[in-house]
């Protein structure tokens, strides 16, 4: 075993210590940071403070885990421990859309948002039953490779890469579009510089070390991040009268949010915010809305068991049954945010609406309203405005204006809370969004050079001229997603939705069957993938576009529900009118469906 495979052995063996110790240091900091805004300390000395010391921390963790061996930087050496694999695919998970976004949704939407919760946890459960153990057991190195292999030929391959990278890209470009959020509230500069220096920080993490580094820091920032999450609940909680732990017990600030609605009275915006949304919805809902939670669930819960940065993280654990129990410990990281989203989002609605609570802004003055220092902060950045369009002066429910981005940044400020939780919630953001970016970028830049430069382009390329292949993709594939999202093109649940149905449309089906159904074939896996992908692809822009009426009430951030038929029905009809698969392959299948055994490819195949 080499020098530095023994050293990575030994830091593995030490992982409860190592981390047990950054998080003590992590709350030093905090604390501290307390303290500096005691003695006069500005807001934005603290939250430059925060932000600059995270990256600083995340930067060093990935320059310790930088690798030259093709093992350590696609896989983590596979020697990830279930229970810590289980935080960094949580931190993977937790992007911008979990961490800034989703409660931003359920405070707007309502519960049929709550279709992003309940598919994206319960995803979980798919990967778990359909998927993880067998890819382990595989033995490969992505999921083309997956693809690849099991269907034979690198037609197929180059399909899967295809819809990979769409997939991914797109995911990606909102976790930076989350960066330069953050960056831009934080820093006081504008969001198109933020998304670049947001950039920045992800590529230290993820160039050097590829998948050990990327896999160590996002342990590391998956504890920022659930700290950061939790703490502004449990104040708000408790200044509210719910206890500490709001989980059970918020019944109640939802039924006087209600109350409060109808005495308020909530009516159409007479003008439209460019790039905000109104306050809240009526309570009146339109017919169909369990339709639009069940089916954006389902998109959402296959597209989970088909994004591949996910599926990677179970390719790193030592063996088939710690990737099985690595599910399981990413489900409860996961879930103790998920669970926290919907009590952080009614709290912070709560907040601006109970006229028996300092920070309500409904039915103030206008002027006092816009005088308020969050208000004019979130404001000043296009992210907030208050319009007295009745001219009464008095701020109603359809004049106050916010885009569901900010709602979790600003909740801290919204409460009241000292600055030093703004802090902690932008770092939290950052983390969130820089570990799922870095998974992201790193899928991409591994499909590209594992499947499509060395196994199809030049596959007699060593060890160094690939990973200086990988390094170099990384870098383009980052700035051309930081320039789209600097373009702001939708907003961040919006587009990670997208990403998760170009997932599900394209690979869902051909990743299930291939583990599954011994007769699928290459032509079936080639007509499955192209065949959902591209009928997924041009329903959305139909639909977003207005060249068509939705069908079945489905909308661009489901157009899942079109594809994944669509690519199961091409895949079986074509699989049973071609020749069956090789014995040899249908064996393969059999034998990667036994829970235990040796790994089907040897390392480096």
């Amino acid at each position: 075993m080499s020098t530095q495979n023994g050293k990575s052995r030994s830091f593995v063996d030490n992982l409860g210590k190592v981390y047990a110790l950054y998080t003590l240091g992590f709350l030093v900091f905090f604390a501290f940071m307390a303290l500096l805004e005691r003695m006069g300390l500005s807001a934005q000395a603290i939250g430059i403070c925060f932000l600059m010391f995270t990256i600083a921390i995340y930067a060093i963790i990935g320059w310790l885990s930088r690798t030259a061996e093709v093992d350590a930087y696609y896989v983590a050496g596979r020697e990830v421990p279930a229970l810590y694999n289980g935080m960094a695919t949580a931190a993977d998970w937790m992007s911008g859309a979990s961490f800034v976004a989703l409660a931003g949704g359920v405070y707007f939407g309502g519960y049929p948002y709550l279709g992003f919760i309940v598919g994206w946890t319960g995803g979980y459960v798919l990967v778990n039953s359909l998927l993880a153990p067998y890819l382990r057991k595989f033995g490969c190195y992505t999921v083309p490779d997956f693809i690849g292999t099991r269907y034979g030929g690198n037609t197929a391959r180059l399909c899967a890469v295809i819809v990979l990278v769409v997939a991914s890209f797109t995911y990606v470009t909102a976790q930076i579009n989350a960066t330069g959020t953050i960056a831009a509230q934080t820093l006081g500069i504008p969001f198109e510089l933020g998304v670049y220096l947001g950039l920045l920080g992800i590529f230290i993490c993820s160039m050097l070390g590829g998948m050990r580094g990327v896999t160590w820091t996002q342990v590391a920032q998956y504890i920022v991040l659930i700290i950061a999450y939790l703490v502004p609940i449990i104040w708000m909680s408790n200044k509210q009268g719910f206890g500490l732990i709001p989980h059970f017990s918020y019944g109640e600030a939802i039924h006087r949010i209600a109350e409060l609605e109808a005495q308020f009275g909530l009516q159409p915006a007479a003008e439209a915010v460019p790039g905000v949304a109104v306050l809240t919805t009526p309570q009146n809902e339109p017919a169909g809305q369990g339709w639009k939670m069940v089916s954006l669930a389902i998109c959402m819960m296959a597209g989970t068991a088909s994004l591949p940065h996910i599926l990677m993280r179970y390719f790193t654990t030592p063996s088939v049954r710690a990737a099985r129990r690595s599910v399981g410990w990413s489900l409860f990281f996961i879930f103790l945010l998920y669970f926290s989203a919907p009590a952080l989002a009614t709290l912070t609605k709560l907040q601006l609406l109970d006229p028996n609570l300092p920070t309500a802004v409904i039915g103030k003055a206008f002027e006092e309203v816009s005088n308020l220092a969050w208000v004019q902060h979130w404001s000043s950045v296009g992210m907030l405005a208050v319009v007295d369009q009745s001219g009464d002066g008095i701020v109603q429910l359809n004049e106050f204006f916010m885009r569901p981005d900010i709602v979790v940044l600003a909740t801290p400020e919204i409460a009241g809370l000292p600055y030093v939780i703004s802090g902690l919630v932008a770092a939290g953001g950052l983390a969130a969004a820089m570990s799922t970016a870095d998974g992201l970028l790193l899928a991409i830049a591994n499909a590209l050079s594992h499947d499509l430069y060395y196994k199809i382009i030049d596959p007699r390329a060593d060890t160094a001229r690939r990973l200086i292949v990988a390094r170099v993709l990384l870098l383009f594939i980052g700035l051309a997603a930081a320039f789209i999202a600097s373009l702001k093109l939708t907003g961040i649940l919006g587009a990670v939705a997208w990403a998760f149905d170009f997932a599900c449309s394209g690979l869902f089906f051909p990743l299930v069957l291939g583990v599954w159904w011994k007769r699928a074939n290459r032509a079936g896996a080639i007509a499955g993938m192209m065949g959902g992908f591209l009928v997924g692809t041009w329903y959305l822009y139909m639909v977003y576009n207005g060249l068509m009426e939705p069908w079945f009430g489905i909308d661009h951030i489901r157009f899942g529900i079109i594809g994944m038929p669509v690519s199961l029905v091409a895949m079986v009809v074509v699989s049973l009118l071609t020749p069956a698969p090789s014995k040899e392959i249908q064996d393969m299948v059999d034998e990667v469906r036994i829970p235990h055994g040796a790994t089907i490819l040897a390392a480096g195949h």
